[in-house]
């Protein structure tokens, strides 16, 4: 009887793209909103609330593609150097790596003759391929995408953020009050949608975020209203 094959789709294959993007949303809510809130709070007019909200979008988005391409780019740096640090040890010192993968399966509970011919199989098709995912913990699933982290990161914050800009634009500053609760309820939103597709709980992941957005626009406030520069 044949057995068939069942593809399962792990949360972990979601976790590249998915982390810049909530990241990225969830920054764009909260630096955006935050500042509009302190603005608003100082007494600055419309012109000068929207001012404040647009550059902080596009100067946010810039900052999270950079910010994020940089550091997965030196994370992709760091795997390549042990790459060549492993293919270099596999040109000079074969026996030697056979013997340390084979130690990598017997510490899982490998016995060492199954766990010697297991390393000489694997390393007769791919020596590379085999050290690199079993002794340094490299694998497709989780290789770090610069440009992709970057992308994700810039247009998530453009999506997040420009939503208080709107709200800004659209409500007067006496209901400032509407902005900050609107916002926390799509930061409450953005933290129970990254637990769901990531398989965590969704109420406590939604309240961690909101609180941490609270306590920004509730800072920048006190902040506008300490260094306002008063209705005219």
């Amino acid at each position: 009887m044949t057995q068939q094959h069942i593809e399962e789709n792990h949360f972990s294959q979601r976790m590249n793209g998915l982390r810049a993007a909530v990241l990225g949303a969830n920054d764009g809510i909260i630096s955006v909103v935050s500042l509009l809130i302190g603005v608003m709070s100082s007494g600055a007019d419309q012109s000068t609330v929207m001012l404040v909200g647009v550059s902080a979008l596009i100067a946010g988005a810039i900052s999270m593609a950079a910010g994020e391409y940089v550091s997965v780019k030196s994370q992709s740096d760091t795997e390549r150097a042990d790459l060549e640090i492993e293919r270099a040890s596999l040109a000079t010192n074969w026996d030697a790596e056979v013997l340390e993968l084979a130690e990598v399966y017997e510490a899982r509970g490998v016995s060492k003759p199954t766990a010697l011919a297991v390393a000489n199989e694997l390393m007769a098709h791919d020596a590379l391929g085999a050290h690199a995912i079993d002794e340094l913990g490299l694998t497709n699933t989780h290789a770090p995408r610069p440009i992709q982290a970057a992308g994700f990161s810039a247009a998530a914050f453009m999506v997040g953020g420009v939503i208080p800009v709107i709200l800004a634009w659209l409500l007067p500053p006496t209901l400032i009050w509407v902005l900050a609760l609107s916002s926390l309820v799509l930061l409450f939103a953005m933290g129970a949608l990254a637990a769901y597709a990531g398989g965590a709980r969704m109420m406590i992941a939604g309240f961690r975020v909101m609180s941490w957005g609270l306590f920004a626009m509730v800072s920048t406030y006190l902040i506008g209203l300490v260094f306002g520069v008063g209705v005219v």
